[in-house]
């Protein structure tokens, strides 16, 4: 279909790939099938207007991120609804020209429903529209989506293991350190001792009153597990590869410390120190 609004640019028996101008363009005939490549920026606002019309998949620009994130903050309302949808560098792309978008867009940003219909950071808007179009998300449940990953072997089958949340952590991370991307307060506190990994890195919090985001290093040092914190300015809440790859340290326990992890240390080099230690 080709109108005023809306230009369609592929259309299989699941659906069309369709480029509108704006995401005031979506019309009701979009709803559950049709992807959208909109030239506007993919924010919560810009979200709510797609949302009214409910299409299969959403594609829009970046904005250039902007404070708090403001440009993709749509990707995660997306998210929330199971919705696939993915950012455009806007540096790629006429802004308001639709087709522009579709035609020469490169993908900078996704969530994890688009993720699981195969886009990636980096292709071409053309190629993410059309894996959006040809694929649906899974279902899973919050437990479910751990992003679990190890990132670095150390001695005695002991490794480094990212996970979004200690409340991931399994009776394997006995063996491991744990990079999680929660606060290290009382409750997690509490979830770090149940779990009881061989050493954990997880995220300060924002500190809080009192230092509360850091009060369960010393619960878990008198537990015998050595552990440090991330710099939550510096690293994502909730995004346990962001505290590996982003993190700086800004407190240890004890038996961290021992190990040599220091506060301003990398949070990768201090996970690597503490695979490495000598547990008697």
């Amino acid at each position: 279909m080709n109108d005023e609004l809306q230009s369609e640019m592929v259309r299989t028996a699941r659906g069309a790939i369709v480029a509108v101008d704006s995401a005031a363009d979506i019309r009701p005939h979009n709803r559950g099938t049709d992807v959208m490549v909109t030239a506007s920026y993919i924010g919560v606002l810009p979200a709510r207007l797609a949302m009214d019309h409910a299409p299969r998949a959403v594609i829009g620009f970046d904005g250039g991120v902007g404070p708090e994130g403001a440009g993709i903050g749509g990707l995660w309302y997306y998210e929330a609804l199971n919705v696939p949808a993915a950012a455009i560098d806007v540096m790629t792309i006429i802004l308001g020209d639709g087709i522009d978008a579709y035609e020469n867009g490169v993908i900078s940003f996704v969530n994890r429903p688009a993720q699981d219909c195969g886009v990636r950071v980096g292709m071409t808007v053309k190629d993410a529209a059309r894996l959006m179009l040809d694929n649906d998300p899974g279902l899973p449940s919050a437990y479910q989506v751990t992003n679990r990953i190890c990132v670095e072997e150390g001695p005695d089958g002991r490794a480094v293991i990212v996970t979004d949340s200690i409340v991931f952590g399994t009776e394997a991370d006995r063996r491991n350190v744990l990079v999680t991307a929660g606060h290290t307060g009382r409750s997690g506190a509490r979830h770090i001792i149940t779990v009881g990994p061989f050493g954990f890195i997880c995220s300060d919090g924002g500190r809080g009153r009192d230092d509360s985001g850091m009060a369960g290093l010393s619960i878990a040092n008198a537990a015998g597990i050595a552990g440090a914190t991330v710099d939550a300015r510096r690293a994502k809440l909730g995004d346990g590869m962001s505290s590996y790859r982003d993190g700086v340290i800004s407190a240890a326990n004890d038996l961290a410390r021992a190990c040599g992890v220091e506060i301003g240390m990398a949070a990768r080099a201090a996970a690597s120190l503490l695979v490495r230690r000598n547990p008697n």
